[in-house]
């Protein structure tokens, strides 16, 4: 039990070890384990209102207003109605209120979506629906094919060979390639016997919950033996089931202690940089508004001793007030009540309803609405639109959020000839696009109907049985750990290791040389419509270091071949010297293939003597199964056979980026924000991705990889890196190093450094650890800061989280994250900004996020346009609300020295209460809502004019000054130019108007027509609304005065409206008219004049491209034609295997194999039978 923050009763211990017993829940719930219900809701029923008004009150401001309520409720100084706080302070509390339960309540929508979720969990023998929140630790539970996995469990069978379950990890890690998982014998036996599994009580010790997603240690104990657990028994929560129609597993943890949980990092209340500026200029004007107090006391004080002392017997002093100074301390809080709306309330209630509606123009907004799968953009929190036009750093997750993890063949080269390229009959290469005519595959029967291919000569080459491109395709059908599935004839579905593997065997399938079955020593492939069985003698499987996979066949035939496919770097090492010349034009087209940002890949043969294979294979066999240096043995063995190889060519495949994505991201590279990619990708991966979508490029002066395996070698790179882009900054002159010197405990704030060019750097995840210990952290920050570009590679969740960490600490800069997956979860929720994309991986990502759209070229239009005029509305809003109220209280101070100090108003009470609320309020939200310097359009072809944001130039402690200046003298204009036109007057019939009321009345019109005049310079884009609501307000001013003012309100309430008469008397008179006129001007003269001369002496960067804007807009361009953004390059683009090292043992194993598919050896065709000759080419 918890109360005020103490702890009562039994105090729960921190985990150290897990103990768990299947199907005995007595026994595990002694350990008070969490269930699997997750809870990301604050509040409930009973604790909406106690909580959420704490929360509110923890608000400085409201804090205030609260404590300013009970001064006006203390009658010796209550110089106000208590109604002029009371009505507004219960108006913010109730729209903050309601917007908090409505945000709660969607939490609670969503938890309830994923508790409620159904599961199938063994209860007393038999399988009973259960929800996700009632699964408990040691349960067992059923999943079926597609299922998400509820819990983490412990693997105990499954309906596949040796209890293997193929499991798709997106959620966890972002790759879509299957994972296999294999349960342990003891209990694959259990099988899918209710009785059995039932019966089971084997006990579990393992790790306290953690976060790292790789790893898992335990033991399993039954009927007294102990068996090892690790990861690859384990399924975890967030993985989907895939290819396995059941299988069985034991709860280990559940819901907030399982990995995916543990990884999503803390939820922080995230803040903009104006609240938190806000916050501190809310504190300088209560400094301000103390000393004015002080002044007016003070000024009470003496006046009360020189005068008022002598005066009582006319105006005598209050009860109980028996001094000057008690008096003057007395007004000291009457003047507090009075001047406390330069921090007026309504400024909250105006600042979250602008949020709302900027959040709302995201919603709405068509052009980032996606309908291929009916996804809209969403604002998920209200409170952080202006944040979005002050990004400086982009975190971006690669996998689904760069690319669409689809991979597709798109191009080859067979023997010297490059394929893949469209030409019209001039002989000129034309760009494919959706309406270029697609190859024709009907004559195949068991062509995968989604594959597309453009050259039509590859087909011609395949069916005149050239014999190098026929050997090219028989390569990709054999060379390969692909798993086949079918389940109906003639319906394969391929499950690939790694989605490269995938696209490669789907492009041999379609070309007719369909892989259809294997066992662990067969291949069978259906070549050109005959069905062939190949033995398979061998897997030479891939590893890091290899970087090329080999196998090892003989044909029905009785031919020994070796078919080899790799990295170019290292395959052409191995080529025989008559590869030479056919070697040379492969290079080319390599590098052209790469110049499209292409996964490239080698592939070679090697026809094998008989009398050497079997002496090999006999060494290779002793390698296998020798206890020592077993590795080393294997990869020398692999190297003697994997020479003088026959090159036949080499294939290019497209990691197809998102739509849009290099131009998104060279637009925000010309709007000065800096990208991050963090991935758990592999190097060469993830810098193919950065080729192919424009973030690195061979312009750049280099791209430094930082790889070092040591804490010393990381520094060295990264220090070498910097001295190469700015050799000055190790100099002792160095502003930076200057400030390191000092010996302050302030943080440190790296100021931007300008490199001497362009440039990017790449760094592992195992040099990034060492790279973010306490030593070397501000090292990586200068360095990388200073790139252009950075990429990530191989990094957890939670250093993704630390990189934007990092950033945030040494940076005055906005951070945004974007990601897809549950691995992005902690670095969307560090991030200033997070943004979510509800694509292939789930939607753990969008859950965590601020905001989420479907694509990534949505972002430029969030940032551009929607972050843009968010900022600049909420700016404008800012200095207009300031310096209208400065303007509107100040009054009462420059009055208080001709009224005797005494607090008397200036204004009418009523008009105190409605000048925020009614008067000034719609004109300022019209303008905060509609306002826009240009349209989306040109925000989008000038990214330039999003660069203020970034500095934080349009509202800052400098712009605060100014307004609160131009208020003040606004102030001195309103109170003076009325004074003296009252002061002495006379009426055209001779009578006085001389006093108070009508001073009150006409300074509170000069006011509101000052005000306005004001609103309608800072306003850019005029809408109908706009002139609705500044013309209705003065048109709502002039009706209530005129009525409250009227004899019939005098009338029914005789004590709350004293100003009778006053309204028609004073507002007749042409000499008030004039006056009001003459404040307007000298008001609003000045401000005019300042901005003008500015703009032409010294025009800021905006204010130029502003200028260009306005001349295009007299002769528009023509639309710019839509270009595919190219690369020309050198580098060639490294394949990246992603499947797992070792899964062609277990291939060749066979542990993985289902029964042969009854169709693996049936049906033929030909693509020259009469069947399928009309259908031809």
């Amino acid at each position: 039990m918890s109360l005020f923050g103490l702890k009562f009763g039994k105090k729960k211990l921190k985990e150290e070890e897990r103990q768990l017993q299947a199907n005995n829940r007595d026994f595990n719930l002694q350990f008070e384990y969490a269930n699997n219900s997750i809870k990301t809701s604050k509040y409930n029923f009973f604790t909406f209102l106690p909580l959420n008004l704490f929360e509110q009150f923890q608000r400085i401001a409201n804090a205030y207003f609260l404590f300013l309520l009970i001064l006006q409720l203390i009658p010796q100084i209550s110089s106000l109605a208590w109604f002029t706080t009371v009505v507004p302070l219960v108006l913010v509390l109730a729209v903050s209120g309601v917007k908090d339960a409505i945000d709660d309540f969607n939490r609670h929508k969503s938890d309830k979506h994923v508790n409620n979720r159904p599961v199938q969990v063994l209860i007393n023998g038999m399988l009973k629906e259960q929800k996700w929140m009632n699964v408990q630790v040691g349960d067992i539970i059923k999943l079926e094919n597609n299922n998400f996995v509820t819990a983490d469990l412990l693997l105990l069978s499954s309906s596949e060979p040796h209890s293997l379950t193929y499991i798709e990890t997106a959620e966890l890690d972002g790759e879509t390639n299957l994972k296999v998982k294999q349960a342990l014998t003891v209990t694959a036996e259990l099988g899918e016997d209710l009785q059995k599994l039932t019966e089971f009580n084997g006990e579990v010790r393992c790790e306290a919950p953690n976060n790292k997603l790789d790893k898992f240690t335990g033991t399993l104990t039954l009927r007294g033996e102990k068996y090892a657990l690790d990861n690859e028994k384990m399924l975890l929560r967030g993985c989907t089931i895939r290819n396995t129609e059941w299988c069985f597993g034991l709860v280990i943890y559940a819901g907030p202690d399982t990995k995916l949980m543990q990884n999503s990092g803390k939820t922080t209340f995230k803040r903009t940089s104006i609240d938190r500026l806000m916050n501190v200029l809310v504190l300088v004007i209560f400094a301000l508004l103390a000393l004015m107090c002080l002044i007016l006391a003070i000024g009470n004080g003496i006046w009360e001793h020189d005068k008022g002392y002598y005066f009582q017997v006319y105006l005598p002093w209050a009860e109980g007030v028996n001094s000057a100074s008690y008096s003057g301390f007395l007004m000291f809080w009457s003047y507090v009540i009075i001047l406390n709306t330069v921090v007026p309330i309504s400024l909250y209630v105006s600042v979250e309803i602008i949020r709302l509606g900027n959040s709302f123009y995201i919603d709405w907004d068509r052009k980032m609405y996606y309908p291929l799968n009916d996804t809209p953009a969403q604002a998920r929190t209200t409170t952080l639109n202006e944040e979005l036009g002050q990004i400086k750093y982009i975190f971006s997750d690669k996998t689904g959020t760069l690319t669409q993890n689809i991979m597709c063949f798109n191009k080859c080269s067979i023997n010297g000839k490059s394929y893949g390229d469209v030409y019209d009959m001039s002989g000129q290469r034309i760009e494919i696009n959706e309406n270029t005519e697609k190859v024709d595959f009907s004559y195949n029967p068991l062509a995968d109907p989604k594959f597309a291919f453009y050259d039509h000569s590859l087909v011609e080459a395949v069916k005149l049985n050239d014999v190098p491109t026929h050997r090219f395709f028989r390569l990709l059908s054999l060379c390969h750990t692909v798993m086949p599935e079918e389940k109906k004839e003639g319906n394969l579905v391929y499950q690939a290791q790694s989605p490269d593997e995938g696209a490669l065997v789907t492009a041999a399938r379609n070309f007719g040389f369909v892989f259809r079955a294997r066992t662990p020593e067969t291949i069978t492939v259906v070549e050109m419509g005959e069905t062939k069985i190949y033995k398979l003698l061998a897997i030479l499987d891939f590893n890091n270091v290899r970087k090329r996979m080999s196998v090892i066949v003989r044909s029905p035939e009785g031919d020994l071949t070796l078919y080899c496919k790799g990295a170019d770097t290292i395959l052409y090492e191995l080529l025989h010297p008559s590869c030479n010349s056919l070697k040379e034009e492969t290079t080319e087209h390599l590098n052209e293939f790469a110049g499209e940002g292409l996964r490239t890949l080698v592939v070679a043969y090697k026809s094998l003597e008989e009398d050497y294979f079997q002496d090999w294979i006999r060494r290779h066999h002793e390698a296998s199964t020798a206890l020592e240096g077993r590795e080393d043995k294997l990869s020398e063995l692999y190297e003697e056979i994997e020479k003088d190889l026959m090159l036949l060519g080499a294939t290019a495949i497209e990691d197809k980026l998102q739509d849009g994505v290099p131009q998104t991201i060279e637009t925000l590279a010309k709007a000065n924000i800096k990208i991050w990619v963090l991935t758990g990708d592999k190097q060469e991966t993830a810098m193919n991705i950065g080729y192919s979508c424009n973030l690195l490029n061979d312009d750049m002066a280099d791209v430094f990889i930082i790889e070092g395996s040591t804490s010393d070698d990381v520094l060295n790179e990264l220090r070498n890196a910097r001295k190469k882009m700015k050799p000055d900054s190790f100099l002792d002159s160095d502003e930076i190093n200057i400030e390191f010197q000092k010996s302050s405990k302030k943080q440190i704030i790296v100021p931007d450094e300008q490199a001497n060019g362009v440039y990017g750097l790449v760094i592992t995840g195992h040099s990034l650890a060492y790279a973010l210990e306490g030593n070397l952290e501000l090292e990586l920050v200068r360095t990388a800061c200073m790139c252009k570009v950075v990429i990530c590679c191989r990094v957890t969740p939670l250093q993704k989280a630390q990189v934007v960490e990092l950033v945030k600490k040494y940076k005055k800069a906005v951070t945004l994250a974007i990601g897809d997956g549950a691995n992005d979860v902690s670095m969307i929720k560090t991030a200033h900004i997070g943004v979510g994309i509800s694509g292939q991986e789930g939607m753990q990502a969008v859950l965590s996020s601020d905001f989420s759209f479907a694509q990534f070229r949505y972002l430029q239009r969030l940032l551009l346009v929607h972050g843009r005029w968010s900022y600049i509305r909420m700016c404008k809003f800012l200095k207009y609300f300031f310096y209208k109220n400065f303007a509107f209280t100040l009054v009462h101070f420059w009055y208080g020295f001709f009224s005797g100090f005494s607090a008397q108003t200036v204004y009418d009470e009523w008009f105190i209460t409605l000048y925020n609320l009614v008067y000034t309020s719609l004109p300022v939200l019209g303008m905060s809502l509609f306002d826009q310097d240009v349209d989306d359009r040109w925000s989008m072809l000038f990214p330039q004019l999003y660069v203020p944001g970034q500095q934080n130039l349009y509202f800052n402690k400098v712009v605060f000054v100014k307004c609160m200046l131009q208020g003040i003298y606004s102030s001195l204009i309103l109170f003076f130019i009325p004074y003296g036109a009252m002061y002495n007057t006379m009426r055209s019939d001779g009578k006085a108007i001389a006093d108070y009321q009508s001073f009150a009345l006409m300074a509170q019109t000069c006011l509101l027509i000052v005000v306005s005049v004001q609103i309608g310079l800072d306003t850019s884009y005029w809408t109908v609304v706009n002139q609705f609501f500044i013309w209705g307000s003065l048109s709502v001013y002039f009706a209530i005065t005129f009525t409250m003012y009227s004899d019939g309100m005098y009338l029914i309430f005789t004590a709350s409206f004293p100003f009778i008469g006053t309204a028609r008397n004073t507002l007749s008179q042409p000499n008030v008219w004039l006056a009001i006129f003459l404040s307007i001007a000298l008001c609003v003269l000045p401000v005019v004049g300042f901005r003008f001369l500015k703009a032409q002496l010294k025009p800021t960067p905006s204010d130029k491209v502003l200028l260009k804007i306005k001349e295009a807009k007299k002769r528009p361009p023509p639309p710019s034609p839509k270009r595919r953004l190219r690369r020309t390059s050198t580098r060639r683009s490294g394949y990246a295997f992603s499947h797992q090292h070792g899964f062609g043992a277990l291939i060749m194993s066979g542990r993985n194999m289902r029964p042969k598919s009854p169709f693996a050896t049936t049906g033929t065709f030909s693509p020259n039978s009469d069947k399928y000759k009309h259908k031809g080419l």
